[in-house]
C-alpha cells in the first residue's frame, strides 16, 4: 500500500463512513510514511448500509470530487407498507399503507427510470439556509428541500416476497435510494423505506476487489 493512492474498503454495516476511515487511519499511524498523509472518502454511506468505500491517501485526496462524481451501483432491499422519518430502518414509523400488488409495482417502475427529479430526504446532509437538512428535520421542522434532476440508468426488479422487493439499482452521483424507496412506495400508493442497502460500484471499481476493514 502507498502513501500516496487510495484503496477500496468494503464497509460493514452498523458503523458510519467516517468512523471506518478513522479506524483505518489509526491503523496506519504507525507507520512513519503515513503519519503526515491527509485520508478521506469518496462518499458517504449510511450507517446502516454496507458496501465499497474508496479511501484516497494523501496527494490523491485532491481527486475527491471527480471519485464522487461516478456512477453508483447497489443492491437494495425496500420494505412496503411502512415509511419512516429517515427512510430507514433506524428511524419511527410515520405513515402506513397497504402492500401494493406485484402488477402494481412493475407498472410503476418505468416512471423511475432515465432522467428524473428526485427531493433529497429530510435527513441528509444536504445544505439548508445555511443548516443541514437532518438538524432542521431533527429539531421536528420540515427543511425546505428542492428536487434535484438524477439519471437512473438501471432500475431491476428481482425478488417481490411478502413486504420486501429486492432491487438492482445503477445510477448517477446524488442520487438518494432512500428517495426512491419513498417515492415508488408513493407512486404506488403505499409507503416505503429501504430495509437494506449494499453499494456494489463506484463508476469502474467493483465490491469484490474490496478489503475488509479489518485488512486494512
Amino acid at each position: 500500500m502507498q502513501d500516496d493512492g487510495f484503496f477500496l474498503v468494503d464497509k460493514p454495516a452498523g458503523p458510519t463512513s467516517n468512523s471506518v476511515l478513522q479506524d483505518i487511519k489509526r491503523s496506519l499511524a504507525g507507520k512513519t510514511s503515513f503519519q503526515r498523509c491527509k485520508f478521506g472518502h469518496t462518499g458517504t454511506l449510511d450507517s446502516f448500509a454496507s458496501g465499497l468505500l474508496i479511501v484516497l491517501v494523501g496527494g490523491l485526496t485532491r481527486l475527491t470530487p471527480w471519485f464522487m462524481g461516478q456512477g453508483k451501483e447497489y443492491e437494495a432491499v425496500f420494505r412496503f407498507g411502512e415509511e419512516t422519518d429517515t427512510l430507514d430502518p433506524l428511524g419511527r414509523v410515520v405513515a402506513t399503507a397497504p402492500v401494493p400488488p406485484l402488477s402494481l409495482l412493475k407498472e410503476v417502475l418505468p416512471q423511475f427510470r432515465g432522467r428524473i427529479f428526485q427531493t433529497p430526504p429530510s435527513y441528509s446532509a444536504v445544505h439548508v439556509g445555511g443548516r443541514r437538512s437532518y438538524e432542521i428535520a431533527k429539531n421536528g421542522e420540515v427543511p425546505d428541500l428542492a428536487p434535484r434532476s438524477i439519471s437512473i440508468e438501471v432500475l431491476e426488479l428481482r425478488s417481490f416476497e411478502g413486504a420486501q422487493a429486492s432491487f438492482t439499482v445503477r445510477c448517477s452521483s446524488g442520487t438518494y435510494i432512500r428517495s426512491l424507496a419513498r417515492d415508488v412506495g408513493r407512486a404506488c400508493g403505499s409507503r416505503a423505506f429501504v430495509q437494506s442497502l449494499r453499494r456494489t460500484r463506484i463508476g469502474k471499481f467493483d465490491v469484490a476487489a474490496a478489503h475488509s476493514v479489518r485488512d486494512c
